[in-house]
């Protein structure tokens, strides 16, 4: 799967990853895909939240060595 937007958000705390996820979200069309990378472990439950909270679809989150790579589709 190609990504329509990548977000490299690495070195960012929380809540920083999120807010700037969000801001690509806003600029994006339905449909869309979002592939953020972040280093920030909180990440993982932040995008899991935040998908189950705003209806974005999170296709897949992983870790490895340290990078969060999270993939969100836009629906709404």
């Amino acid at each position: 799967m190609e990504d329509d937007v990548l977000l490299d958000v690495t070195g960012l705390i929380c809540p920083m990853p999120l807010l700037k996820a969000k801001r690509a979200l806003n600029a994006m069309e339905i449909g869309q895909t979002l592939r953020i990378l972040a280093t920030d472990h909180t990440s993982l439950q932040d995008f899991i939240t935040f998908s189950e909270q705003s209806g974005h679809q999170l296709i897949s989150s992983n870790v490895n060595e340290g990078v969060y790579n999270h993939l969100l589709r836009k629906m709404r």
